[in-house]
């Protein structure tokens, strides 16, 4: 399959040095042969199955059984089928006592948006089940370690990212309740699921976000189909996982913990799915750089490899200090989130630090993605443009990075919320205080949020993301760490841009160490 990608049949782990020392200075001890079986896993199967089902398997819907019953059900390749049993036990290491860096890093790794969502989604409903409902201990099992799937339908298509304007009513019903008027209208793993979460307002709850309560949504009660799917969607990418609209009429539906607090349970799974948005965003990144990698060595210009040109050593530098900025930033906010994630609500400072650090990272990763991506293509030429080679998708890929889990405009107003009602800049100031540079930065960012308020929140979001970068890259002691914290701060802190002293395969080369 070279034919495709250059990177087929190669460890991907391997390929990736930088990935390596993120990980060593954020999350030591992570099992080297685990991680280098799933890159292996990723080079050998994850590439050609993913674009398989990308190009020519999609997942199907089957609404009637041959007696005209309705089934609604996601007809999967079997090819995709396989391939997800073999990548189900990456769910499991944070239910394990492994810790939650272990998971995305295969998550990094997986980087197929479509196929990470399907088991992202999966864990999801296990978390909530795990920390809110453990009278559903045997769901939980069979969501980590047996065929079931799990979903998340939070949204509904009057209201997209506005919780608040959710319409469906859930009624009491003996120890369960009804679910009724729901439209949740862009419903990843539909038909596919077993079990959903799905967001409800009790009868006589209060408006807005903080009236919806969690419920645990099975897809068939007696036998019988519990809800109905619409249709599926015609998307650009992530085909691996069917979307659909779900219709909620008369559905049963469990209770999970508190209904007054089923808000912050949803929130919770967001920061869950927006960490592993941010690590996904940076794997397919690093998807499309790893072709880059291998394109510029072996494609011939004007007499002399693409490698040796002063402005593709320059695109390289900058290529890779977006990618190791946002990977060095999303695992800072995984170690954040790994520390505090057994808390319950009312919630203790750290754990709103964590919270803001998994914006910071959804949002700014996802632009890295784009444009990481974005110009893989643009060196590849004419051939980064045609289906029939893997660098364009990639680029379709990650162009999903900056909607799913909360476009940037919703980042930058939670983490303004945060900001303000939570006080998570105190301890986000006492982390940067290790970086004057990174600290100076982000007090600067704070005082311009203060002034302009939301007007200024999205660029607040992408200062505050670069300081926390800037501080992260600082503390990996690898070289050449210490000289790409020096050139990202030049680049994207003083505004200063890249010098042609940088101009060193050092630096803009990460397989210089591996020669």
């Amino acid at each position: 399959m070279k034919a495709r990608f250059y990177s087929q049949g190669e460890d991907h782990y391997a390929l990736d040095p930088d990935l390596k020392a993120i990980l060593d200075t954020f999350a030591p001890g992570l099992p080297q042969e685990e991680l280098g079986a799933f890159g292996r896993l990723v080079g050998e199967e994850v590439l050609e199955v993913a674009h398989h089902v990308d190009q020519e398997a999609p997942p199907r819907l089957l609404m009637h059984d041959l007696d005209g019953r309705r089934l609604d059900q996601a007809l999967l390749s079997p090819a995709q089928e396989a391939l997800l049993a073999k990548l189900r036990p990456m769910m499991r290491p944070a239910y394990e006592g492994r810790g939650w860096p272990l998971h995305y890093a295969f998550g990094y790794l997986l980087a197929d948006g479509g196929l990470y969502c399907i088991l992202t989604i999966t864990q999801q409903t296990a978390y909530a089940l795990h920390k809110y409902a453990p009278e559903w201990e045997g769901v939980k099992r069979e969501l980590l370690y047996g065929q079931a799937y799990g979903a998340t339908w939070m949204t509904e298509i009057q209201g997209g990212s506005d919780l608040g304007a959710n319409r469906t009513v859930a009624r009491r019903e003996g120890e369960a309740y009804r679910l009724y008027a729901g439209d949740k209208y862009f419903a990843s793993g539909a038909g596919l699921a077993d079990y959903a979460l799905v967001t409800a307002r009790p009868e006589g709850g209060p408006p807005g976000p903080k009236g919806l309560a969690l419920f645990l949504l099975p897809r068939r009660v007696g036998g019988e189909l519990n809800f109905r799917v619409r249709r599926f969607k015609e998307k650009l990418a992530t085909r691996a996982v069917p979307s659909g609209e779900v219709e909620l009429e008369g559905s049963l539906a469990y209770l999970i913990g508190r209904a007054e607090e089923g808000i912050y349970y949803t929130l919770e799974n967001l920061t869950v799915s927006r960490l592993a948005n941010a690590v996904a965003a940076m794997g397919i990144a690093k998807k499309a750089h790893l072709e880059a990698l291998f394109r510029v060595r072996r494609r011939t210009a004007f007499g002399k490899t693409l490698l040796e040109h002063e402005l593709i050593q320059r695109d390289l530098l900058w290529m890779r200090l977006k990618q190791v900025a946002g990977t060095a930033l999303a695992f800072l906010a995984v170690q954040a989130f790994d520390r505090v994630w057994q808390e319950r609500p009312p919630y203790s400072p750290d754990y709103h630090l964590a919270r803001l650090l998994s914006h910071l990272a959804k949002g700014r990763t996802a632009e890295h993605a784009a444009e990481i991506t974005g110009l893989a293509m643009e060196l590849f030429g004419g051939l980064g443009f045609l289906e029939e080679y893997g660098v364009a998708r990639w680029h379709r890929e990650a162009l999903i990075t900056p909607i799913w889990e909360g476009p940037a405009n919703i980042q930058a107003l939670d983490m303004a919320e945060a900001l303000a009602k939570k006080r998570a800049h105190e301890p986000l100031l006492a982390l940067l205080a290790a970086s004057p540079l990174a600290l100076a930065h982000a007090q600067r960012v704070l005082k311009r949020l203060e002034d302009e308020g939301p007007w200024y929140a999205k660029e607040a979001l992408r200062g505050l993301a670069d300081a926390v970068s800037l501080y992260a890259l600082e503390r990996i002691p690898k070289d050449p760490f210490p000289e790409l914290a020096r050139l990202f701060a030049k680049a994207f802190l003083l505004g200063e841009g890249l010098p042609p002293g940088a101009r060193r395969p050092e630096a803009y080369d990460p397989w210089w160490s591996l020669a």
